[in-house]
């Protein structure tokens, strides 16, 4: 049996929503009895036995309201009749039955009592028969008394509370209480809790449009904070954040003392971007709940999300303090620190979440990630085999991790057999069969035809062992502080870019390797790759990059694009960014809206003026009106290419050959009547589109070979500038590619600032240094030069932030990287050494 678990954290663009839709069922179950009629809450106890386990990243219920059972009785004759009552509750012989019963017919406490006493007694006798779970039971007594009396209400009503109770597993179960509900409603139409009931029997059938409809009817008779919550949340489910955002507003208007309407207030904002407007949210809450966990564990992950690590540590801390075993916490805290490069810390919380509940794939999967990357090879792979042989049942859908894992078990038997094999030697995008790649870099089923397996770990290969700071040498340890000094300087300071310290120290290492292979190139040496003696060509330069990317997270695909089957390349491999999606917004790209805006409205008027000379008067004076992307589509829907929609195709200058343009990148717009749209940016990799990109790129790194080779001679001033212009347009082309399935924006960035420092420059400026001028106050580089009108533009931009200044001379008393980390295994060894040393050093190469 698949044991139900959270859905990982990360990325907002990554994989569909549903996890958060079944928590978001979890949260209306245990909320969901009528104030009228606090016995009433039909699903509880059902959604606890099929549901009740952690299946989301978000909105877990705390154990309070789970533990909640399906009847109050037991609670009220508690009140009533003090401790020997609620004593009494737990026998289920006659005499207690009939005592219970005459109690509820007396205080006519269940729905639709009559005015005869002896007809309420029977009723309450049945309602009684539910709450102790006795179903048919109570179903033949409901029988019983509507064969004398066909149409009593509360009865019809209390069968059909019966029926639910049994279990909407079985469809004849859901239908009968459905049918049941629907007599009441055609009886009593004016009773808003019939329809709130008959909601709560529709939304875990995912009939969510007929459920809302029940809950609209409910409001209109009779507002309540209770029903403005419980509709909230299935617009929730229905990833209408807006619409579900105005109903949880009104029912903490009716009721602010709701800390679990402001958490999920909190979450509507989460999804949209708005991450401050989410803290707050959270916040509020904690103040109405103080012991609130899954309010500190959103917290956390809204601070995660903006990148603040240690607000976001201290969240989930918090929430540990209240339940140190609170399993959602500790897989959302180990991602977290898995992401930021602490992969020791990351793998305690994911043994601690696995000692709590053994078959949580996500915390399986990510402990054997995470002893992989670190070269413990051997329980990597056992943790691995255990989340494959987790088969979904048959009509289950597969679980990311399940679709994952067989890609990262290759790719670990491929890693462990190289562990020694000098990296000079073999190539891994040509090593890995072609439909691996591709299946793998789509993120598709690993359903590959003949595919040979690789090899098992051989015995004779051990673990990567820990490397201790001190045992290096002292010129290798100022190597790994300046690797990580250098590393910092390309983190991204914008919201969704959490701080990795082991990315950091991976790409300055590469940074430093870019350097001393550049200068040894201009200086005339040939260098060792792929098993072969030759001169450096500007794959080689960036394949440094990929190398270091790829160790440092074994779990993204980081892969040439023109290297995949020939087939794939013939269809286009599209590198895809979704920047809104529904209503979920990749708060990444936020501070990029209005510039993209205004650039799609140039294009309008451009294309306009060549197609509908007539009418352009007319769109330029709609454009002035347009501040939103969701504006433009009712300009665009008379001359669309898309039924609902529209798309905008940007164009590259070449230097090569002037006037001609090549493709960039696409920008999609559709929409949907209720507010929904799509608006994504993506490029299509094709063999003809990388060719003419090669080309570009092969002749500036031609003339880059070229003027550096007179640098080295000459360190003239106009030679120093003209070099670093070509470093920047070379990676202006590589940007606009996109070649690689993964990671492209680091793996250049590196590029740059190493070919600049072997030029005698280095970028002593963070990204970003946003000028007041300029509406972008924070950058991403890639954006950057895929939204500038040429290279030179993109030149002039990066150099306004970088700062650069003349190279210290210490650079060249460091170790050669190639050699001090020959292997795979030397390159794990250094990714996991302790950086806090580098801290308590002065780093003398800044």
């Amino acid at each position: 049996m698949r044991a139900v678990k959270m859905a990982p954290a990360g990325g907002l663009a990554r994989g569909p929503w549903v996890p958060l839709a079944l928590l978001a069922l979890l949260a209306r179950a245990a909320l969901a009895l009528t104030e009228r009629y606090p016995a009433l809450s039909l699903l509880q106890q059902e959604r606890h036995r099929q549901r009740h386990s952690p299946a989301g990243e978000w909105a877990e219920q705390y154990s309070a309201e789970c533990d909640s059972s399906f009847l109050h009785f037991h609670e009220s004759d508690c009140d009533i009749g003090g401790p020997s009552s609620c004593e009494s509750m737990l026998s289920l012989n006659t005499e207690k039955i009939l005592s219970q019963a005459k109690l509820l017919a007396e205080q006519k406490r269940f729905p639709f009592a009559t005015d005869n006493d002896n007809t309420n007694e029977e009723l309450a006798i049945a309602y009684v028969l539910i709450g102790n779970g006795l179903y048919d039971e109570a179903i033949r007594h409901f029988s019983t008394m509507l064969q004398e009396e066909p149409e009593l209400v509360s009865a019809i009503y209390g069968r059909g509370i019966a029926y639910g109770k049994k279990g909407l597993h079985d469809m004849k179960n859901a239908e009968l209480a459905l049918f049941e509900l629907s007599r009441v409603i055609s009886l009593e139409p004016d009773h808003p809790e019939v329809f709130e009931q008959r909601a709560e029997i529709l939304s875990p059938l995912g009939r969510i449009g007929e459920a809302l409809s029940d809950l609209t009817k409910a409001i209109q008779l009779q507002p309540s904070a209770r029903l403005y919550r419980h509709r909230g949340t299935l617009y929730f489910i229905s990833e209408d954040y807006a619409t579900a955002h105005e109903d949880f507003q009104r029912s903490l208007e009716l009721n602010k003392n709701q800390p679990i309407a402001m958490l999920y207030k909190g979450l509507t904002f989460f999804h949209r971007g708005l991450l401050k407007e989410a803290i707050e949210s959270f916040k509020e809450a904690l103040k109405q709940k103080a012991d609130f966990i899954d309010a500190y564990k959103s917290l956390g992950q809204a601070y995660r999300e903006l990148g603040n690590f240690d607000a976001a540590t201290e969240s989930f801390q918090k929430a540990l303090l209240l339940n140190q075993n609170h399993v959602q916490t500790l897989q959302l805290k180990g991602m977290m620190l898995y992401h930021h490069g602490s992969l020791d810390e990351a793998l305690k919380n994911f043994k601690r979440c696995l000692q709590l509940e053994p078959y949580n794939e996500v915390c399986q999967y990510m402990k054997g990630l995470s002893h992989v990357a670190m070269g413990q090879f051997y329980e990597g792979i056992k943790a691995q085999t255990k989340v494959m042989l987790n088969d979904p049942l048959p009509g289950q859908k597969a679980s990311p991790e399940y679709l994952k894992v067989k890609y990262l078990r290759e790719y670990s038997r491929y890693l462990h057999a190289h562990l020694d094999t000098p990296l000079t030697e073999y190539n891994t995008d040509t090593d890995l069969p072609g439909n691996f790649k591709d299946h793998w870099a789509k993120n598709l089923p690993f359903l590959i035809e003949n595919y040979e397996e690789q090899p098992g770990l051989q015995p004779h290969i051990k673990d990567v062992l820990f490397q201790n700071f001190e045992s290096y040498k002292p010129d290798v340890q100022e190597l790994i502080c300046v690797a990580d000094h250098l590393g910092s300087m390309m983190q991204y300071e914008t919201p969704g870019f959490l701080p990795n310290k082991r990315i950091h120290r991976a790409m300055g290492l590469a940074t430093l390797e870019v350097m001393q292979a550049v200068q040894r190139t201009w200086a005339n040496s040939k260098v060792r790759m792929n098993g072969k003696t030759r001169l450096m060509q500007w794959r080689d330069m960036f394949d440094i990059a990929v190398k270091w990317r790829r160790i440092a997270d074994p779990d993204q695909p980081v892969l040439w694009l023109d290297q995949m089957p020939a087939r794939s390349l013939s269809r286009g491999f599209n590198n895809h960014i979704n920047l809104i999606r529904g209503q979920v917004i990749n708060m990444r790209y936020l501070e990029y809206f209005e510039k993209i805006l205004h650039f799609i409205k140039d294009r309008i008027l451009v294309y306009h003026g060549a197609n509908n000379p007539k009418g352009l008067l007319e769109v330029r004076e709609a454009l002035e009106k347009v501040h939103k992307v969701e504006d433009l589509l009712p300009i665009m829907k008379f001359n669309s290419k898309t039924r609902d929609g529209f798309t905008v195709n940007t164009k590259v200058p070449s230097l090569k050959d002037q006037g001609k343009e090549y493709d960039g990148f696409t920008i999609t717009i559709t929409g949907d009547k209720v507010g929904n749209i799509l608006f994504s940016v993506e490029t299509q990799t094709t063999e003809e589109r990388t060719q003419l990109y090669h080309a570009e790129i092969d002749a500036l790194y031609k003339d880059l070979t070229a003027k550096g080779k007179i640098l080295i001679l000459s360190a003239e001033l106009g030679e120093v500038d003209a070099v670093c212009n070509l470093i920047l347009s070379l990676v202006y082309y590589f940007y606009n590619l996109m070649p690689l399935s993964r990671g492209s924006s680091v793996i250049a960035y590196s590029v740059i600032m190493g070919a600049l420092m072997a030029s005698g420059k280095e970028v002593s400026g963070k990204i970003p240094k946003g000028k007041a001028s300029i509406k972008i106050s924070k950058y991403l580089v890639d954006f950057e030069a895929m939204t500038a009108p040429g290279s030179e533009a993109f030149s002039k931009i990066a150099r306004s932030w970088m700062n650069l200044k003349s190279i210290s001379p210490s650079y060249k008393s460091l170790p050669s990287v190639s050699e001090t980390f020959p292997t795979l295994r030397t390159m794990i060894e250094v990714l996991n050494t302790d950086s806090s040393h580098c801290l308590k050093k002065a780093i003398v190469v800044v």
